[in-house]
């Protein structure tokens, strides 16, 4: 049993490793992103420091740039962080954490440490890989996106004007990055062009920020419907 928990364990840990510089290596383009949008680096620093969760550090920095108030980039940032409120509810039972742990376990609930923790086997070893999976990737991921925020802030801010190399578009292409990967259902996609459009459309009459806002009750609705639908099938 030992020699097989060393396995797991290693196993558990050379993908949190590999998770962390792979996620790590984006936070260059947000470095850069932020200072192009505005911001200086220690700025950019203590956004991924404290906020750490790259979809909204985006969301922020895109909105304040583009020209929006604080208040509507906070709420979008907020809107896109509530997803990891929702993983915290299923990793309660796994992680059994108490106390100050819990602030650390909020601090590190992202996507990639939810998903390495919910990619093993959680009655093995009495949750041990789950835990170690969440733990180590989320720290793996914590400490190269910071370098690499610093990195990419530091090279961004030495480069001068981030229009004269195009930086000033990476914060929309940043958010295609991160939509794209996701795109993959039918319904996905859908959702996508229906916010995309009600987005576009509001863009000329709103300030900067609540056009994007507006356009997630177009998920909501399709949310609605889709309860509707599934709800329709039941015996």
């Amino acid at each position: 049993m030992s020699g097989s928990w060393q396995t797991t364990r290693r196993s558990v840990l050379s993908t949190a490793l590999g998770v962390g510089l792979a996620t790590g290596a984006y936070g260059i383009s947000f470095g850069a992103i932020a200072v192009a949008g505005g911001l200086n680096p220690l700025q950019a620093q203590v956004l991924s420091a404290l906020m750490f969760t790259g979809g909204s550090q985006f969301a922020l920095v895109g909105v304040l740039s583009g020209g929006g108030g604080a208040a509507s980039a906070v709420t979008t940032a907020v809107l896109l962080g509530a997803r990891n409120a929702f993983y915290g509810l299923r990793l309660a039972p796994v992680l059994r954490v108490r106390g100050l742990q819990r602030l650390a376990a909020a601090q590190l609930t992202i996507d990639e440490s939810t998903a390495v923790s919910f990619g093993q086997d959680e009655r093995a070893y009495d949750g041990r890989a789950a835990r170690l999976g969440f733990w180590a990737t989320g720290l793996a991921v914590f400490v190269f996106w910071n370098l690499a925020t610093l990195i990419g802030s530091l090279s961004a801010e030495a480069l001068g004007d981030p229009r004269t190399f195009g930086l000033d578009a990476a914060i929309p292409a940043g958010f295609i990055a991160l939509v794209w990967p996701r795109l993959r259902e039918r319904r996905a996609l859908g959702v996508a062009l229906g916010a995309g459009v009600v987005a576009l459309a509001l863009t000329p009459l709103l300030r900067p920020g609540i056009p994007v806002l507006l356009s997630a009750v177009v998920a909501v609705v399709a949310g609605l419907l889709e309860v509707r639908r599934r709800a329709g099938l039941r015996p």
